[in-house]
């Protein structure tokens, strides 16, 4: 396998490193035209569209809304026909996915000031949040859990989930694990069109307030588009992973976390920084053994050969700085003291810390959420959390003493922005 190996002391390696960063979803005129059809068309006719989308899309003969809907009797019995270690590993990392998002449970608060005058915060859940699962060969329980888990701590009112069910097929763990997370209701539909009936409600499907879940190309265009009609959480690209490894881990258990991403899919990203020669050679030479073990060994030489890299840095200390350039979506500290670099870590999605600490671990069960930004979005965004599905009010709430100086202070301010109605808003409070 040809992984390219870069060396910090390149005279281009700047250069190197931007061209192997390069990622842009360009946009396909095509697809974008045709999802704008589908929204346009779901909105306005809802549940006929849907119901002619989904029979040519997932050929499902239904001839009626109402059957899209799964009764919660099947979910439970999905669940409960699971074999017993499978149904064991679902709740244990449901269970640790939920005490890890209670933590960041957030309080409403308030603070009286000495007038009299109230001020804080009322923290409320939203109300009805869309979950979208996607279907078919991509089948993610594990993206059920971490979706509609954050969102039951917070506290939302109903959550409803949607899944493709191409030619009817359904994948009982996506069903079992959406019992066991307390779904509301389950719709077997998928694509843009589920999307927009999220977004826009039909008879059948009710409107939500924000739209969560990974998808396709047509859904990451669909939620884009509706976003402002509904929240989002993000539109995600393709899965990274970056190394940084002082070069005592064992090679073959490095190589296989950079193949645990590369496997997503051909555009995924693996990159390994060290500042030891001898190990790179060694992880390189690993890779090439443990390749041929692979069921997806095709798709990830393609993405690792396309997009991945092993790096010789200076130092640990280069390490880190090459690592914030690129802000990766999941970042393992593969050394001897992990917590001493990480002062040193200023944008990463998660940070995986430690020899025994593989990236899968937190994309099934280590309590953490695994929907994480991407693309170098980590610059500015967060892991998906309770908080994105709570929202925050500012209560104000002036005594009378309190509108004499407040209202001086405004009034001031809006004759300086020539707004007189604010001014006197403020002045017919105060006593003459």
């Amino acid at each position: 396998m040809n992984i390219k190996q870069l060396s910090t002391q390149q005279a281009d390696f700047d250069a190197q490193l931007n061209r192997l960063l390069a990622f842009e979803a360009t946009a396909d005129e095509k697809l974008e035209a045709t999802v704008a059809s589908i929204l346009a068309d779901v909105k306005q006719r809802g549940d006929a569209a849907l119901l002619e989308y989904t029979r040519r899309f997932d050929r499902l003969n239904v001839s009626d809304a109402s059957e899209l809907e799964l009764p919660q009797a099947e979910l439970r019995a999905a669940f409960e026909g699971l074999p017993a270690a499978q149904r064991a590993a679902l709740e244990q990392a449901a269970q640790r996915v939920t005490a890890y998002h209670q933590k960041q449970l957030q309080s409403s608060w308030s603070y009286t000031e000495a007038d009299g005058t109230l001020l804080g915060q009322q923290v409320t859940p939203l109300d009805r949040v869309g979950l979208y699962v996607p279907g078919g060969k991509a089948a993610y329980p594990s993206s059920v859990l971490m979706n509609a888990l954050p969102a039951k701590v917070a506290g939302v009112g109903e959550l409803i989930m949607v899944v493709p069910t191409p030619d009817g097929v359904k994948n009982q763990l996506v069903l079992a694990a959406a019992y066991l997370s307390g779904v509301d209701r389950v719709f077997t539909v998928g694509g843009a069109q589920a999307v927009a009936a999220l977004a826009y409600g039909t008879a059948t499907i009710p409107k939500v307030d924000k739209i969560v879940g990974p998808g396709n190309a047509y859904v990451a265009s669909a939620k884009r588009r509706v976003f402002g009609v509904v929240g989002i959480d993000m539109i995600a690209g393709p899965s990274e992973i970056l190394v940084i490894c002082d070069g005592q881990t064992n090679p073959d258990w490095i190589a296989m976390d950079l193949f645990s991403q590369a496997e997503h899919d051909e555009l995924a990203q693996a990159i390994l920084l060290s500042p030891d020669a001898k190990f790179i050679a060694a992880v390189a030479q690993s890779a090439d053994k443990l390749l041929m073990q692979m069921p997806r060994r095709d798709i990830i030489q393609t993405a690792l050969e396309n997009r991945g890299a092993l790096i010789h840095v200076a130092d640990l200390d280069e390490a880190c700085a090459i690592s914030n350039r690129i802000a990766p979506e999941h970042l393992e500290l593969s050394v001897e003291n992990p917590q001493a670099l990480l002062p040193r870590i200023k944008h990463a999605g998660a940070i995986f810390m430690g020899r025994y600490t593989s990236e899968s671990l937190g994309d099934y069960c280590a309590g953490p959420n695994h929907v994480l930004p991407t693309s170098g979005t980590a610059r500015f965004s967060s892991p998906l959390g309770v908080y994105d599905f709570q929202k925050r009010s500012s209560l104000i709430q002036v005594s009378a003493q309190g509108a004499q100086t407040l209202g001086a202070i405004a009034a001031e301010l809006a004759f300086g922005e020539g707004l007189q109605a604010h001014a006197q808003s403020a002045l017919f409070r105060k006593k003459q």
